[in-house]
């Protein structure tokens, strides 16, 4: 017992030693972006918003947001969409090779992001398709597609079909039962995988620096942009933006997901 004891304290003091090794970059740059000093080092010389409103002044860092969003939403919509229909399919009816095609789908997941980036830009290049938003889009959706595929399966599983079979068999069609009785329990499912579409897409750099035409970029290889010339404390600031969008919005869409189900009983 006692060993186990000894066994159990040093794992957890090993883990508390990792989070806080990986943790501690990410605090320092948000205490840097309230530094009133341009020199982003300890100590500090008092607490400022001054590089926010500097960041919120950059037209650069302002259309790359845009851009970001755009791109986003977009990646979001398409990808709830397709991983909407695909999971109905591949779960509701029978598909010839449902299991291949299901592999087929969550396969970029399995392939590094590098790897995967070079491939689609040396396929389309085959093609003669130069770089353009619309393979920026392309890309970030074939990416973040099997995000969504997998948890609004695993959502449509747990559903009883014999709910959908009760609308159908009280005069509901196939698109009627769809609307007021899958989707609804569903929703947490769908709200949670276009959440992490965007999130995935807003936060992604490595496929975006292959794909994105010249003259656009986002909110990610802007700050990579700009670490190429220097260290401004721009840059904490606009880090500091990205960690509360990254890490908040999958909080507030965990919320919005609980609140879903409980009002469709779980």
């Amino acid at each position: 017992m006692g060993r186990f004891s000894l066994g159990w304290a040093a794992v957890s003091t090993w883990a508390v030693l990792v989070y806080v090794f990986m943790f501690l970059p990410v605090a320092v740059v948000v205490l840097l972006s309230f530094n009133a000093s341009q020199f982003g080092a300890f100590p500090m010389t008092g607490f400022s918003f001054r590089w926010f409103v500097e960041l919120a002044e950059n037209e650069a860092i302002l259309r790359a947001f845009r851009t970001s969003i755009v791109l986003g939403l977009l990646t979001a919509v398409i990808s709830t969409t397709l991983g909407v229909l695909a999971s109905l399919a591949l779960v509701r009816y029978r598909v010839p090779g449902a299991n291949t095609i299901s592999t087929f789908l969550i396969a970029p997941i399995l392939v590094p992001e590098v790897v995967l980036a070079v491939a689609l830009l040396l396929f389309l290049n085959f093609l003669g398709l130069h770089k353009s938003f619309a393979l920026l889009l392309f890309g970030h959706v074939i990416f973040t597609l099997p995000f969504v595929v997998l948890v609004v399966q695993a959502r449509l599983i747990a559903i009883k079909p014999e709910l959908e079979e009760a609308a159908q068999s009280l005069g509901a069609s196939p698109i009627q039962t769809f609307f007021a009785v899958t989707l609804p329990l569903m929703a947490p499912a769908v709200a949670a995988g276009a959440l992490f579409a965007f999130t995935i897409s807003f936060d992604d750099i490595t496929g975006t620096l292959f794909w994105k035409p010249g003259g656009v970029e986002t909110v990610p290889t802007q700050i990579f942009a700009m670490l190429r010339n220097s260290i401004s404390p721009e840059i904490n600031a606009l880090g500091t933006v990205m960690i509360v969008m990254t890490v908040g919005l999958p909080l507030i869409g965990a919320a919005v997901a609980r609140r879903l189900a409980a009002r469709s009983g779980g």
